[in-house]
């Protein structure tokens, strides 16, 4: 496999310094026999103006927030558009480490028809990182995922489905197509990346963890539980919930009901009613 590798960020103003800083880096990382291809997919209300270089999408706010899954999709479509074979989907959060992308294209030649992922480190408030060379000594996967060694990969079992991210993860152009995308039902925080990869699992597409082919997460303010994204979590769990027959997001839901601020009903979960 060589030609056009499209890397695909859904981004917001918000965030608009770690993607200057992801463009840096992603400049600096390089694959034997590709092109890459560079679409950044807007999610605030007005479009972004344009940058020299990158191709770019936009796909507004829906009546529950961003839509993170229909941008991704946008993004897709751009790519497939110009020819990409292999797409890449980068959090706008995340830095490419220096190995990324040809542990991707390294892999999907091998396995064409899988989804393949690399581990994540979570950056510490203080670590700004300014060159990818500084990004080893920063390395720590995160625990709760697969971390193969360097050089190797394995497939995911089937209880292993729940653990894909879609911080960072790519797919040829062909098992891309035969997924069909994102569910867009999904619009604010959560869920849209765990039926994706039940949808998978479901169609009998593979996923690989592939040693390597790190991320890192750039550090901004959040909370455990996210409490900002509860009412995002409760409607998107239900949607989920309505197809899987189960809830997802558990850790956090169940962190709510600790707190008080939600409570079991109907088989499901809503805010508690005081």
């Amino acid at each position: 496999m060589t030609g056009r590798v499209a890397v695909v960020t859904a981004w917001s103003r918000d965030r608009e310094d770690h993607l200057r800083r992801q463009r840096a880096f992603l400049s600096g990382v390089s694959a034997s026999g590709i092109e890459v291809l560079r679409i950044d997919v807007g999610l605030d209300a007005d479009p972004a103006s344009i940058t020299p270089g990158v191709v770019a999408g936009h796909v507004p706010p829906g009546s529950h927030g961003v839509r993170v899954g229909a941008a991704r999709n946008e993004g897709a479509r751009i790519a497939l558009d110009h020819g990409a074979e292999v797409l890449v989907f980068l959090d706008v959060d995340c830095l490419p480490g220096p190995e990324m992308l040809s542990r991707y294209v390294e892999v999907l030649r091998a396995q064409p028809s899988d989804i393949v992922c690399g581990p994540v480190t979570y950056l510490a408030s203080p670590q700004r990182p300014g060159w990818l060379d500084e990004l080893d000594a920063m390395t720590r996967p995160h625990p709760a995922r697969p971390n193969p060694e360097p050089g190797e990969t394995r497939p995911a079992s089937a209880d292993e489905y729940d653990l894909f991210w879609s911080l960072s993860f790519a797919v040829t152009a062909m098992t891309w197509r035969r997924l069909g995308g994102f569910d867009e039902v999904y619009e604010g925080y959560g869920a849209e990346d765990t039926h994706f990869a039940r949808r998978a699992r479901a169609s009998g597409v593979g996923l690989r963890w592939v040693g390597g082919a790190h991320a890192y997460h750039q550090w901004h303010p959040a909370g455990s539980p996210p409490w900002r994204h509860l009412d995002d979590i409760l409607r998107n769990g239900e949607l989920f919930a309505r197809t899987w027959g189960e809830w997802p997001m558990r850790g956090w839901i169940e962190a709510f009901v600790v707190a008080g601020a939600v409570e079991e009903h109907a088989g499901g979960f809503r805010r508690a009613v005081v």
